[in-house]
């Protein structure tokens, strides 16, 4: 029958009207628990209205903790429908949720948002670390607030609830089903509930009815068959088979042999076709010559096992019982009919119970205790013939980790059960405890008890169910337990006095509440409770939260695939000890704790972890958050970070492509410098501009070119401004003419001219040339002493600038064209022909003459290119480059000549690279003087400074990837002496934020290094060396009446030294690690430190490591376990504890109570990584930045170092571990990496041919022997060709995360 679609919605308005006893209750809402069928929700909808409404709940949250994940969403989606638009609501759960350390993103959450419903775990952990306090709540709804005891983070909050003024407290609405968890004593429950939840219980009658008081296979079979598999084969293939088999056995007698069955199938094969599957994936990084395979074993790797044959079996007998069960998990379809004898009476009970409440409408949830039980009967009952096509029904279990292995089976064939229950799309859901409290269904027809019932409230909940008028409430009891039937009884006989004592507890009860005694503590024991607030930031430290703060340490101590979870150990009963793991880097009495006296044994451990978080906060383990230190963090925290250290509090926000002003030399000043050009030692023009230029030597195309030493240039102040003049505009013309081709109005911000033999410059020349700027047509004094020398233009074609190289009176327009030449390839008869066609346009027509001889002609390239060699040929000879000439033919009636000499067009020719030259140069001169840099030699820094972009044969991307090494080793043995308490996983963390881009841009934005970056493109065809700010003014423009200030403006526009340029803020950073390269291969690690001190980055200063950190211990032999080492390595050990610690493995520094070698890996990783490409920055000099990262990392992969561990060192031989499975796994990979080629599978700069014991300093610091190494060529040559060789991309490498 159809419904009616307007009664549908006007039942739906109806529902969200409150009844009278509704609106009784809202009315004493402000602190109030609820039961259930009294509608909760709806009266706290009507409660959170009423609070935002409220003016002393600006500025404040409300906050509504559900005690599931699954509730989350459920009530804020109910809230988000019945609250306007302007009401913004916020979800918080696991996911869902910031990181605690994203202070910056909660302060913002926080300010966005009305309601927030969440876990009450988040709200713990929000006034544990002062992310957020309970005096900024205005209203906490606590649903199923029966929760609110013991530990439980309900009561955790509200023990801080009671440490807040009353004044400042929220309104506390709680809402639950039962109250009372202790049957025998309700009135204790009661009680302790109130005072927990510093509220009152009130309730609704209401009426529930009675419960009623009655409650061929394959052989062998599939169990039968598995039982030929040997135990130790389930082992090694990681399945649970005895929990598995535990729970077959529940399901078998529970509903039957078929259910249980499918169960054990579905189990295996989820199982089954997982490992083969992540095998299959494995497989993929393995060589197809097994003789040749390479293995990870870093610490960080899982190692792969081999299958055993046996799984081959297992996945026979499955393939046997194929069309028996479903195909898989997700697959609701049963392929056999089934009958009532394959079932148990139990299931038989149920079908009758099924059948004789059925209607076409019903709806039934079953409860069972098991997961595995609720998906097999859900399949089951679908198909037994007398149900068939009366009962659709699906399965709701938990979402969490199932801790005893089993999989987690799901309903992803029929979607979301929950919705489908809602919208009727089934009537039947098989649910376990999930369903039991605050999933929202409406009241059902039929409730069934599947499985025992073990407590009052899941009772109570199951019961709040059945919550129709007409509904049946069923509980299935064996009919002989008879003490199951007695613990129902004693149920059903209780609930009709919780009721009463809910509708009467308010009446007669004082207001003074006492402190209950919540987990069977002593109120001395609560009394006596210390609490901790850190001043600075208000975080709180409780003997609730203790134990979790130092759990949450623990986790995050780093560990690979062998080591065992980290824990803190507590011993002793009334008074706990407590020792945290060795693994954190600790003085012995900063790891171990006894703490006082307890009356019950939990109350002793929170009261000794309560001391060590303290004592640890002390230490700086726990930062002012009561946060581990180092782990996670926000922008926000990086800003306090480097606030801490001296460093800038200000982080910039820099867009991807930024601008800033760089150093430039190029102005106009009051005073001008003239320097002389030469070109091979010939003078041939002056470079005037407002800079004295340092004296510079370059290679351009095929001449050296340099500049002289300055002279200021003297004018007449009569004169001075048409002489400025003439040079400028003589200047442009030369532009034009050899380098532009176009014409251009800014005005220039140099000049090049020709000078006299007493270096000044010619007027009178270059007078000749803007007489007639265009050329001129008089050749009656054009001699064949021109000839090579002149400089000639024709008059059609701008800007195409020619050599005379002679006159040829023998030929005139009307000639033929000469054989091979472009002329009479073209098909003309004559050159008039030829160039009214090549000059002609549509708009445009020529007019030539006929007579006059001819001139012969070779074209001059333009030359635009700013380009120069950084580091010319040692013997200061120049290169030969053969410039192939193209003589053309040109009229002397059209053409023009320029009284412009050919020296001034060579010097013309080299000015883009020689300006070049000079501004990278005068920036790195600035650059070493302004930020007080140690000596690096003017190559390498102009190298440091330009950046890819700029296309000059040379920049910046070799250097940073040698800068990023030396990077590294420079933070990580400051951070490894600084802060000797951490352990690998913080440090890393904090090496992370000291050498990130982020971090070295805010630095070199810092010391103003953005000044100094080379991003101009090696091409001027448009000309760049202009005053900014400038084109040329116009006739209007002239007319304008100019202030003062705007002529100060230009005055400062046209004499600053700096210029505007764009180019990538990565730039920056990149610049940071190429100026550390180039002072490491200046004068090694030493000056690397003087360098990153001068730039502010985190090195500990300058001063040497051999002076900065000296080991006090006096030298110890090594252990004889370790003396084939030395020898292999070439090396002396001075101090034995420190290789005893090297080879440590984690497993083993647990019970030996030793450190282990992570903080040493820490520090030699980073060694590794400078040494491998230092050595290949030297080896390859050509190569570039990717070129030298694939080599690197091939070098110092988890292959690579696996292979010398084995091969060449011998370490699985010495090394001191506590794991069977790493010893295992050594056992088992190590034959394979011994079988592997002679030859060698690493570069073999790791050993070179003579092995040379060396001495360490007397007392230094081991890190403070490293410096760049010198080799043999002939060393060097063999150790490259083993580099190529190996380089070849034969299989993917892989490194290891450390």
């Amino acid at each position: 029958m159809a419904s009616d679609p307007k009664a549908d919605s006007l039942q739906a308005v109806l529902d969200q009207i409150p009844r009278r006893y509704q609106e009784e209750i809202f009315a004493k809402a402000q602190k109030t628990a609820l039961d259930t069928g009294a509608g909760k929700t709806l009266i706290a909808l009507l409660l959170i209205k009423w609070t935002v409404a409220q003016e002393a709940s600006r500025e404040k949250i409300i906050v509504f903790l559900v005690p599931k994940v699954t509730l989350v969403k459920q009530q804020a989606d109910y809230i988000n429908k019945h609250t306007p638009d302007s009401v913004k609501i916020k979800q918080l759960s696991g996911a869902m949720s910031l990181r605690l350390t994203d202070r910056k993103g909660w302060r913002k959450c926080f300010e966005s948002s009305h309601l927030f419903v969440m876990t009450p775990k988040i709200l713990h952990n929000l006034i544990t670390h002062s992310l957020w306090n309970i005096n900024q709540i205005s209203l906490m709804i606590f649903d199923e607030c029966h929760h609110t005891r013991k530990q439980d983070p309900y009561n955790q909050i509200m023990r801080e609830y009671f440490h807040v003024p009353q004044s400042e407290r929220p309104k506390i609405f709680g809402m639950t089903a039962s109250a009372i968890w202790d049957v025998k004593n309700p009135q204790v429950s009661l009680t302790l509930l109130e005072s927990n939840l510093d509220s009152k219980v009130i309730a609704v009658l209401k009426y529930y009815p009675f419960p009623p008081e009655s409650p061929a296979s394959p052989n062998p079979t599939i169990y039968q068959c598995l039982q030929v598999i040997d135990t130790s084969v389930w082992d090694d293939l990681d399945i649970p088979f005895n929990n598995i088999d535990i729970r077959y056995q529940v399901t078998l007698g529970n509903i039957g042999f078929y259910g249980a069955s499918m169960f054990l199938y579905l189990e295996i094969q989820h199982f089954i076709e997982s490992k083969l599957a992540e095998y299959k994936r494995l497989q993929l990084f393995r060589p197809h010559d097994a003789e040749s395979m390479e293995v990870d074993v870093g610490p960080s790797s899982i190692p792969v096992k081999p299958l055993p044959d046996e799984i081959f079996l297992i996945k026979e007998i499955l393939q046997g019982f194929e069309g028996y069960f479903p195909p898989s998990m997700t697959s609701p379809i049963v392929p056999i009919p089934l009958t009532m004898d394959m079932c148990t009476p139990k299931v038989n009970v149920l079908m009758d119970i099924l059948l004789e409440n059925y209607t076409p409408t019903f709806q039934a949830i079953i409860f069972v205790e098991q997961r595995q039980v609720a998906s097999a009967l859900s399949r089951i009952i679908q198909v037994l013939p007398e149900l068939q096509g009366k009962i659709r029904s699906a399965f709701l279990v938990g979402t969490g980790v199932n801790s005893e292995g089993m999989a987690r089976q799901t309903n992803q064939a029929h979607g979301d059960p929950v919705k489908l229950f809602k919208s009727k799309e089934i009537n039947i859901l098989i649910a376990t405890s999930v369903a039991e409290e605050g999933l929202d269904f409406d009241g059902c027809d039929l409730v069934i008890r599947f499985d025992p019932l073990h407590h009052m409230i899941a009772y109570v909940q199951s019961r709040g169910r059945a919550r129709n008028f007409n509904s049946t409430f069923v509980v299935m009891c064996q009919e002989d337990d008879r003490e199951l039937e007695a613990k129902y009884r004693a149920l059903q006989e209780k609930e009709p006095e919780v009721t009463h004592m809910y509708q009467t507890r308010h009446i007669g009860i004082e207001s003074d509440d006492e402190d209950g005694d919540d987990d069977g503590d002593g109120v001395i024991d609560l009394a006596d409770r210390e609490r901790f607030v850190v001043k600075s930031t208000g975080a709180k430290l409780t003997y609730d939260n203790s134990i979790s703060l130092l759990n949450y340490l623990c986790s995050l101590i780093p560990r690979d695939a062998f080591t065992p979870v980290h824990k803190p150990r507590y011993t002793g009963d009334f008074q706990s000890t407590l020792e945290l793991p060795r693994a954190l880097p600790l003085e012995l009495k900063d790891l171990v704790y006894t703490g006082p006296f307890k009356r019950s044994k939990k109350e002793a451990r929170r009261a000794v972890a309560f001391m060590a978080v303290k004592r640890l906060h002390d230490l700086n383990v726990f930062d002012d958050y009561l946060l581990p230190v180092a782990n996670d963090s926000s922008d926000e925290d990086v800003n306090e970070f480097m606030v801490g250290h001296g460093l800038s509090a200000k982080l910039r926000k820099v867009p991807p492509i930024m601008q800033a002003d760089v150093k430039d030399p190029w102005c106009m000043d009051e005073k001008l410098w003239l320097h002389p050009v030469a070109i091979d030692d010939e003078v041939l023009a002056g470079l005037v501009t407002g800079t004295d230029l340092p004296q510079e030597k370059t290679v351009v195309g095929s001449g050296t070119v340099r500049v002289l030493p300055g002279k200021r240039l003297l004018f007449d102040q009569e004169s001075e401004h048409e002489q400025r003049k003439t040079m400028n505009n003589f200047t442009k013309l030369g532009i034009i003419f050899s380098i532009t081709r176009s014409p251009f109005t800014a005005p220039l911000s140099l000049y090049l001219v020709p000078i006299t033999p007493a270096r000044l410059p010619d007027f009178a020349a270059m007078q000749l040339l803007l007489a007639k700027p265009g050329g001129s047509s008089d050749w009656s004094k054009i001699s064949e002493e021109y000839h090579d020398n002149l400089l000639v233009t024709p008059q059609y074609r701008f800007g195409s600038i020619r050599v005379l190289r002679r006159i040829r009176h023998d030929l005139s327009p009307l000639s033929q064209p000469l054989p091979e030449t472009l002329e009479a390839k073209a098909g003309c008869s004559t050159y008039h022909e030829y160039w009214v066609k090549k000059w002609s346009r549509k708009t445009r027509s020529i007019d030539l003459r006929n007579d006059g001889p001819l001139l012969e002609t070779v074209t001059l390239p333009h030359h635009d290119m700013g380009a120069y060699s950084l580091n010319p040929p040692a013997d200061d000879t120049p290169p030969v480059h053969e410039v192939k000439e193209h003589c053309r033919m040109l009229p002397q009636n059209s053409t023009l000549w320029l009284a412009f000499s050919l020296q001034m067009r060579r010097a013309y020719e080299v000015l883009p690279a020689l300006c070049q030259r000079i501004t990278t140069v005068y920036r790195a001169n600035c650059a070493r003087h302004e930020l007080k840099l140690p000596f690096v030699p003017t190559n390498l820094l102009i190298e440091v400074f330009t950046i890819p972009s700029t296309q000059l044969g040379f920049n910046n991307q070799r250097l940073e990837t040698l800068g990023d090494a030396v990077l590294q080793v420079c933070t990580t043995v400051q951070l490894l002496n600084a802060f000797p308490s951490r352990h690998e996983g913080q440090l890393t963390y904090m090496r992370q934020k000291v050498v990130s881009n982020r971090f070295l841009m805010q630095r070199a934005l810092d010391v103003g290094l953005e000044q100094y970056v080379n991003s101009e493109l090696a091409s001027v065809h448009k000309w760049r060396y202009v005053l900014s700010g400038g084109e040329k003014k116009g006739d209007d423009e002239d007319d304008k009446d100019d202030g003062l200030q705007e002529k100060q403006e230009e005055e400062e526009e046209r004499t600053k030294r700096t210029v505007t340029r764009e180019f990538p803020r990565r730039s920056l950073q990149d610049c940071m690690e190429a100026i550390l390269a180039a002072s490491f291969l200046t004068g090694g690690v030493e000056h690397a430190l003087l360098m990153g001190t001068a730039l502010g980055l985190e090195f500990g200063g300058p001063l040497p490591w051999n002076m900065r950190y000296r080991i006090d211990t006096p030298p110890s032999p090594i252990s004889p376990l370790f003396e084939t080492l030395e020898g292999n390595l070439g090396y002396k050990f001075k101090h034995g504890y420190l290789l005893l610690e090297a080879l440590t493995h984690p497993s083993f520094a647990v019970p030996s109570e030793g450190p282990s070698y992570q903080r040493l890996e820490f520090l030699g990783d980073a060694i590794l990584d400078l040494v491998v490409i230092k050595y290949l920055y030297d080896k390859l000099p050509n190569a570039t930045s990717h070129q030298l990262t694939f080599p690197r990392t091939r070098a110092i992969g988890a292959q690579t170092l696996a292979n010398l561990a084995v091969r060449r060192l011998g370490l699985h031989k010495m090394l001191l571990i506590n794991s069977v499975e790493l010893t295992r796994a050594i056992d088992r990979y190590v034959p394979v990496l011994e079988r592997t080629s002679d030859v060698p599978q690493v570069p073999a700069f790791f050993f070179p041919h003579e092995a040379e014991v060396r001495e360490p300093n007397g007392g230094n610091h081991p890190s403070a022997r490293l410096r760049p190494t010198r080799r043999t060529k002939q060393t060097e040559k063999e150790n490259g060709e083993k580099i190529r060789r190996n380089s070849k991309p034969r299989v993917r490498s892989q490194t290891t995360s450390r």
